[in-house]
């Protein structure tokens, strides 16, 4: 069986010595050791401002959006994960979705400014796979009108824009560290934070809003985002092979560009000025039809590919619905294809004789 990806995982042993010391110290979680040593090797690595790890992707953009303070409407993309629209809803927000561009599937920020209004916070928005958004025009637009940048980087580790870390731009920018991610604490995220003033709040805010036990002592009706040492351990095994993961990833991925080219489906396109880590491997059809054909025949053979993303954020039952035609229809007729470190040679010809026999 082939799936979608595949963790990577250190050697058994390695993580063993961490957890030797877990035993030792007896420190479980609650801004342990290993915890700040992550932190640490991680700004050091991605030569980023001051970052916080937190449990997950999700929670990083609930405390950003908590420490910015947001109010009212956050714009947002209608093509990502469901959780950059679920993180603005459980803090009491209302996403307007703003249609994205059909040649990167980033936010279109030549939509975003028709979509101002009284009401509006922030604009939210994701690198879609690793591929970064119009940074620039963003940040122009949240400038002229006072608003707030949150960048969802979930995909984005050790990806760099104009020679300088995608997690470095924004008000806030988050990642995740799931398991399904190229660099992964097994659950895990981080907050990168590039306003100053910002850092005592977001620590507050991921660790249920107080620090000591005296009445005064509790300042923010903060939420329990904090990570444990098991998972930090992860990551400090983990970092040590990302490089080696990311050349890995960047072959296949050559491999499936060489193989594929022929046929009648379309990649998105990199933005320019980028340092790609490879985290995905999207394909855009022609229609729905021929997407669920191809879909179909791989998992005939035990492939399993993935519907990232789908389906369109704005058309969720639970969301003010607002016309998003682009994004409903890539949504519609895009596929992400196996891709991960130990994808076998005869795996990935396999996959691309069956996509070409479809054709």
């Amino acid at each position: 069986m082939i799936n979608v990806t595949k963790s990577f995982l250190p050697p058994l042993e390695e993580y063993n010595v961490y957890l030797k010391e877990i035993w030792k110290m007896n420190w479980l979680t609650n801004d342990g050791p290993f915890v700040r040593q992550l932190e640490e090797k991680l700004r050091d690595k991605l030569k980023t401002n001051r970052l916080f790890y937190v449990a997950n992707g999700t929670s990083a953009l609930r405390v950003s959006i908590k420490a910015l303070e947001l109010e009212g409407e956050i714009i947002t993309t209608a093509f990502s994960y469901v959780a950059t629209t679920t993180a603005i809803i459980a803090e009491n927000c209302i996403p307007i979705f703003c249609d994205i561009d059909p040649e990167t599937l980033t936010i279109d920020p030549e939509k975003i400014e028709e979509l101002i209004g009284d009401k509006t916070s922030a604009i939210l928005a994701t690198h879609v796979y690793g591929n970064p958004c119009n940074i620039e025009r963003i940040e122009k637009i949240a400038e002229q009108h006072n608003i707030k940048v949150i960048y969802d980087a979930a995909a984005c580790f050790n990806v760099k824009y104009q020679s300088k870390s995608l997690y470095a731009y924004g008000d806030l920018s988050i990642a995740s560290f799931h398991a399904t991610k190229i660099f992964h604490t097994v659950e895990g995220g981080a907050i990168f934070c590039n306003t100053a003033g910002l850092e005592d709040k977001i620590d507050l805010y991921r660790a249920f809003g107080h620090r000591g036990e005296e009445a005064e002592s509790y300042i923010y009706a903060g939420i329990n985002a904090k990570n444990s040492e098991f998972h930090a351990a992860m990551g400090l095994c983990n970092l040590k092979y990302i490089d080696d993961v990311i050349a890995a990833r960047q072959k296949i991925t050559s491999f499936y560009d060489n193989e594929l080219r022929q046929l009648p489906i379309k990649m998105p396109a990199i933005r320019g000025n980028t340092d790609s880590n490879y985290a995905y491997y999207p394909v855009i059809f022609s229609n729905e039809a021929k997407m669920h054909e191809v879909n179909k025949a791989l998992e005939e053979e035990e492939i399993y590919p993935r519907r990232y993303f789908y389906p369109a954020l704005n058309t969720l039952k639970y969301v003010r619905y607002a016309s998003c035609p682009i994004a409903e229809e890539i949504a519609k007729k895009i596929l992400c294809l196996p891709l991960y470190y130990d994808l076998a040679v005869e795996d990935q010809q396999r996959i691309c004789r069956i996509i070409s026999g479809c054709f």
